[in-house]
């Protein structure tokens, strides 16, 4: 079994920070990338950002959040973080991550972590 555990969430004010942390643990044998989501109530989960765990550089952000939001990995603590920068009441939102990955049977697949709430007020 695998397990992604997200931590972080909160209540912050606009222009504030937060950073999400996501740990993938279990039977995972190796990543290959990490992504966090969003649904805020009564919408679509979204995409907010991904990176290739092998090669960190490999990073794409929603047109929403680029220049405020940052994804980050630590390869060796199956972790990935996003640093949220200038928060906005929009970006009010449950998120999740999200890792495609290969388990230790030799079976990919996409595994969820349960959700962390970010809510920013006015």
């Amino acid at each position: 079994q695998v397990q992604l555990v997200e931590s972080g969430g909160g209540l912050v004010q606009s222009g504030g920070s937060l950073r999400l942390s996501c740990a993938a643990s279990g039977h995972v044998f190796k990543i290959f990338s990490m992504a966090w989501y969003r649904q805020a109530s009564g919408k679509q989960r979204e995409l907010v950002a991904t990176i290739g765990v092998p090669s960190g550089d490999s990073t794409n952000y929603a047109d929403s959040v680029k220049g405020r939001f940052t994804i980050s990995r630590d390869v060796d603590k199956n972790t990935v973080n996003l640093h949220m920068n200038s928060l906005k009441p929009e970006d009010t939102a449950v998120y999740y991550c999200n890792a495609d990955l290969i388990t230790t049977r030799g079976v990919r697949n996409v595994h969820w972590g349960q959700g962390a709430q970010v809510t920013v007020s006015s």
